[in-house]
């Protein structure tokens, strides 16, 4: 019966993808990517500008940020190669970038990871859009640059700085089924001397759609969320700027039960970001020093109606030095040491601090015309466990005007979390960092308007923490007992065209993935082989149009009655119309789930069908 299932999967796989090829044929599908560099004066990350030439980067712009919706999961699974396993609409969300874990894809917010300390991933969930100006996705390693988890890729959160004479409002409003309501403000401020932006989001959701045709629906699934955001850049001279960069989410979310189990639970979490810069430049030296605080605290109610509950928190302080060197010969040295130290405590944790150095020492160089190459080198130092050395090196050929291929390999790591090492009495002080070796081989055409990529990569993972009973007592502990081989392709496509008044936006976005334990052979549980999302946008004067879709190849769960979750076909499509000429107010109309699409993300946990929201935006 498994094989008849998995034969009849494959084979509604098979159709799904030759009615996505179709549509790519026929439509001229559409993404919402911008593949050009950031520039120095946009973004903090420097490294993802300057030592990234060699790896895919797709960044998101404020545009197509505003076009998505709040979350950040629904932002990249429409928008990248990135798989996400969501617990129903708006519960906790995990990515798994080209097979590895939510554990091994880092998060970085204007160069600093900001990955739990506790859980060593980030809840996209936790994350709303509004207050970015642009995020970026960088596929393959990065370790070498940005630490731990950067193993299968990072997503980074930027925030610009313009030195320039601006004063600009942004009011975003929506409201949806299931009582679902959203206001995001945004006001930024500058001169030629100060630059100034503060936002406050906020949202909520009953979350009650029903479960298909059970007669049953999403119960205890509400949710709210507010978070604000303060930056502040101030120019010295025209050699030294200060940065100030401030960020706090908190938020309740009820944890909703499955088909067959209901659930009473709740969860709370609170994190705060802080980060102060200073930059300078002077001629070819440039100089960023920086100092971040982080908070992250978590409160977990079994039982929503009582007052009894697990918490745990963590502290980090990270300062960071970086230095910049740019020879007359087309080459750059960058040179950087950072400190890390975190305490963490909780009512299921032993309280501890850990402290963590790092040097790196990075170098690009354009040797000729049309070669260039970039690598780096990265070796931490702590008492807690015993850090390998970190390495990539990357190349960059450019055949023609038009085409360039490049190359990259690495070695990248994922440290033991808190909850790994320190949980009373289950926690595992002797963990080994995960480790990878991985290579990947790219090709890039740029043709008029039409952009493609293509990616094939590898990667070697060992000594991947599990936790699993233990065979003296049964209770469960952490250990260094896998290991996972993943490899596979990626698949980018843009086109945007523009004529008279109209407008035509295009792009496609396929992974091919396949992520099997050494020992078994089999592929991983909630990572599918197949994954692609496509959306295309029309405008004609005043009026905007775009629909997009996303396909999930099915993939496998540790359940033994049901071991696969089903292949899913899900579609969105918009309408807008904007009012006035400098000061604008924007109206839109969205169907999401436009074909009522029966699918789950989680095993037992339905994703809600067709479901409609309304969205005002104002910019004065």
């Amino acid at each position: 019966m498994s094989n008849l299932r998995e034969k009849g999967s494959g084979i509604m796989t098979a159709k799904k993808l030759f009615i996505f090829c179709l549509f790519l044929m026929c439509q001229m599908i559409f993404a919402q990517h911008d593949t050009i560099s950031i520039k120095e004066v946009m973004i903090s990350d420097a490294p993802l500008r300057n030592f990234s030439q060699t790896l895919s980067v797709t960044v998101l712009n404020d545009s197509i940020i505003e076009r998505n919706a709040v979350s950040l999961t629904s932002l990249l699974n429409y928008n990248s190669p990135i798989y996400f396993k969501e617990n129903g609409l708006g519960m906790v969300s995990s990515p798994s970038f080209r097979g590895t874990s939510a554990q091994q894809t880092a998060v970085i917010w204007n160069g600093i990871n900001i990955n739990s300390q506790l859980t060593g991933q980030t809840d996209f969930n936790t994350i709303t859009t509004g207050s970015f100006d642009n995020i970026a996705v960088r596929a393959g390693g990065g370790s070498s640059i940005y630490g731990s988890s950067a193993i299968g890729g990072s997503v980074h959160l930027n925030n610009a700085m313009h030195f320039k004479n601006q004063f600009a409002n942004e009011l975003r409003m929506n409201y949806g089924s299931y009582n679902s309501v959203g206001v995001d403000y945004n006001i930024k401020v500058s001169n030629e001397k100060a630059s100034a932006q503060a936002g406050i989001s906020r949202n909520s959701s009953k979350n009650d759609y029903p479960y298909w045709n059970t007669g049953k629906h999403n119960e205890n699934g509400q949710f709210y969320n507010t978070s604000w955001h303060g930056n502040f850049g101030y120019k010295i001279n025209p050699s030294n700027y200060l940065k100030l960069y401030s960020q706090t989410f908190e938020g309740e979310r009820h944890f909703s039960g499955t088909l067959t189990a209901k659930s009473k639970s709740k969860y709370q979490d609170l994190n705060t970001r802080n980060l102060l810069e200073w930059d300078a430049i002077y001629n070819k030296w440039i100089s960023k020093f920086k100092l971040a605080f982080l908070s992250e605290r978590y409160r977990y109610f079994e039982n929503a109606a009582t007052e009894n509950f697990e918490t745990s928190r963590a502290e980090t302080v990270i300062s960071k030095y970086d230095l910049n060197y740019s020879f007359d010969s087309g080459m750059s040295v960058n040179g950087i040491v950072d400190y890390t130290q975190t305490r963490g405590a909780g009512s299921q944790i032993a309280q501890h601090t850990r402290g963590v150095g790092s040097a790196a020492l990075l170098l690009r160089h354009q040797v000729l015309r049309k070669w260039f190459y970039e690598c780096s080198i990265r070796k931490e130092i702590t008492d807690n466990y015993k850090s390998p050395v970190l390495f990539s090196f990357g190349s960059r050929f450019d055949a023609t005007k038009n085409y360039k291929v490049l190359l990259n390999v690495s070695r990248n790591f994922r440290i033991p979390t808190f909850n790994d090492l320190y949980w009373l009495g289950l926690g595992n002080i002797n963990l080994k960092p995960e480790s990878s070796y991985q290579a990947e081989l790219g090709q890039q055409l740029q043709w008029r308007k039409l952009f493609v990529s293509a990616t094939a990569y590898y990667i070697d993972i060992k000594n991947l923490i599990h936790w699993m009973p233990n065979s003296d007592n049964g209770m469960w502990k952490p250990s260094n007992v896998s290991e996972v081989t993943s490899y596979g392709g990626e698949l980018l496509l843009n086109w945007n065209k523009k004529f008279g008044k109209h407008g035509l936006d295009a792009s496609a976005v396929y992974a091919f993935t396949v992520s099997k334990d050494s020992q078994t052979k089999s592929q991983l549980q909630y990572v599918p082989q197949h994954k692609a999302n496509a959306n295309f946008a029309y405008s004609y004067k005043r009026w905007r149009t775009a629909y997009q879709f996303l396909f999930n190849g099915f993939v496998y769960t540790p359940s033994q009655k049901y071991n696969i979750v089903k292949e899913y076909l899900v579609s969105n499509a918009e309408l807008g119309y904007v009012f006035g000429e400098s000061k604008t107010c924007e109206i839109g109309f969205r169907v999401l789930n436009l074909w009522n699409e029966k699918y789950e993300s989680v095993l037992q946990r339905p994703m809600p069908g067709r479901n409609y929201n309304l969205n005002l935006t104002f910019k004065f």
